[in-house]
């Protein structure tokens, strides 16, 4: 098996609705992606022979959905009031409404079947919330 990794950062702020805790509060991170692809077999011919995939389309795929994450705040569905909606969209700032729970868990998920669905063969993603701390999301299994 073959195993290639990428990584991808982006800049966004969360809060986590109904916690009771700090990250009840919006604040930001830098948030990184580390991407891991895997397969049995390399491209048999051509300019790409030799290669599970080549890192230049991998990273731009990887680094396009990071970039649709980087600079907003990422908000679970049903956690602000429409005012509250309504008063940050009509200053301009940036709003991603997710159908999940900002977590590092979730982002991670949401990755794994957003590239996957983009034809990337993905084994796992980790996203880093802080320099030490990650969530890992796999397919099937531990590896």
């Amino acid at each position: 098996m073959y195993y290639l990794e990428t990584s991808a950062s982006f800049d966004a702020a969360h809060f986590l609705s109904g916690y009771n805790g700090k990250c009840a509060n919006i604040h930001g991170h830098h948030w990184v992606v580390k991407v891991r692809i895997g397969g049995k077999e390399t491209v048999e011919c051509g300019e790409k022979r030799g290669m599970l995939i080549d890192f230049g389309d991998m990273k731009k795929i990887v680094r396009s959905l990071a970039d649709s994450f980087d600079h907003t705040l990422l908000y679970e569905k049903g956690s602000l009031k429409a005012s509250t909606i309504e008063a940050l969209q009509s200053e301009n700032f940036s709003l991603t409404e997710l159908s999940y729970r900002p977590t590092a868990e979730n982002l991670a998920h949401d990755f794994f079947e957003k590239l996957g669905a983009q034809g990337l063969p993905v084994k796992s993603i980790t996203v880093y919330e802080t320099p030490d701390n990650c969530a890992v999301y796999a397919e099937g299994h531990d590896e």
